[in-house]
């Protein structure tokens, strides 16, 4: 008989301010730490970092991530990490750096913690990692046999991000309940190795609450940097909540689709939870939701700032090849579309995916929201 199972990081920590403290949260878990962020991010919080090492009196070495989660970054810091003699790996970036992070302390074999700067994915508590090829596209997962021991988010630090990042952060949450409650259905094994739990299920449902009580709130404080409640409660369920639902809860089509895209070149420079919401997308015309369950999903994730329209992502839907390379991606043997409660094929995301532009530049006009703007006017 299969188990059901949820897991969790150790602890986690978020708050206005809580960066400043990352030392003493990090002492108790190794003594030599090898910190891991890219110059851009280094450039807004190495001093903070610095500074809070020192004062819990932990030395202060880091590493340069170079961008991107592929094997060949994973075996750099893994090879930093053993050099360097450290006992614990720490991720200070977006969940690129942190997936590239946890695998590499996997195979260094210490601890590891995040702290993420902003909140665009669920990757900081989850025990695993995505790993893409050098040109940008979706390789694998790599699962680890532990969630980090420390996240620790530092709210004033994701509110002064670009708020493009903190909507791609609701887009990849509010998936998280469109992929739990298919998985629920299917009964289908979760990210977690089990059957879903109760808990799983319901702080998946609890995180797409949240979002769409908060978002929209959040999103117009984050754009004067601003952390307010409602900001709190969006990180939280960005990062928290969405990483324990999605790993515990199970995932679906819609990251699958988000997969796929990853197929085509011109999706390479959206955020990750950009494309998981057209995956949404994708998913409820897949399971054939009533009309009016898509349209309230257009409507607020537009309001929201993310795509609705394969426009966005730099993709036509009269661009055939195209809709087939992803579609045959995300129904690739062993990819989460198969967690979902009947057959998907290739052919079907294909139609799914052609059939959004329509119905969401519709939903948008009679909304009185802007039509789609191609994703290259963005570059």
């Amino acid at each position: 008989m299969s188990l059901r199972t949820v897991i969790s990081p150790s602890r986690y920590v978020q708050g206005a301010g809580a960066i400043r403290r990352l030392g003493e949260y990090l002492a108790p878990i190794g003594a030599r730490p090898v910190v891991v962020a890219d110059d851009l991010v280094w450039g807004m919080v190495g001093h903070d970092v610095e500074t809070s090492l020192k004062s819990a009196g932990l030395p202060v070495r880091r590493e340069t991530f170079r961008g991107l989660p592929s094997a060949a970054e994973v075996d750099r810091i893994a090879g930093v990490l053993q050099e360097t003699g450290a006992d614990v790996a720490v991720a200070v970036g977006g969940g690129s750096a942190i997936d590239t992070v946890k695998a590499a302390g996997h195979l260094a074999g210490i601890r590891w913690a995040n702290c993420p700067t902003v909140a665009s994915t669920d990757a900081p508590c989850s025990a695993l990692s995505v790993i893409y090829t050098e040109n940008g596209e979706f390789e694998e997962y790599r699962f680890f046999p532990r969630n980090p021991d420390l996240v620790l988010v530092d709210s004033q630090v994701v509110a002064n991000a670009p708020v493009e990042l903190l909507a791609a952060g609701v887009g990849d949450a509010l998936a998280t309940w469109l992929e739990a409650r298919a998985t629920a259905q299917s009964n289908s094994t979760t990210m977690a190795g089990g059957l879903p739990t109760v808990t799983g299920t319901a702080l998946a449902k609890l995180s797409w609450e949240v979002l769409w009580d908060n978002a929209l709130q959040a999103v117009d404080a984050v754009r004067d940097s601003q952390v307010t409640p409602a900001v709190e409660k969006v990180i939280e369920a960005n990062t928290l909540l969405s990483g324990l639902g999605f790993e515990s809860g199970g995932l679906a089509a819609a990251h699958a689709v988000h997969n796929g895209l990853t197929a085509v070149a011109a999706t390479h420079g959206l955020a990750h939870g950009q494309k998981v919401n057209i995956g949404s997308i994708a998913q409820l015309v897949l399971e054939g939701a009533p009309s009016g369950e898509v349209r309230d999903f257009v409507e607020f994730t537009t309001r929201v700032g993310l795509p609705t329209t394969l426009t966005e992502v730099g993709l036509r839907s009269d661009d055939h090849d195209s809709l087939r390379a992803v579609a045959d991606a995300a129904t690739a043997e062993g990819e989460t579309i198969h967690a979902m409660p009947f057959e998907v094929h290739s052919r079907d995301v294909a139609s799914a995916l052609a059939s959004i532009e329509r119905f969401a530049t519709r939903v948008r006009r009679e909304a009185k929201l802007p039509d789609p703007v191609p994703y290259l006017a963005h570059a």
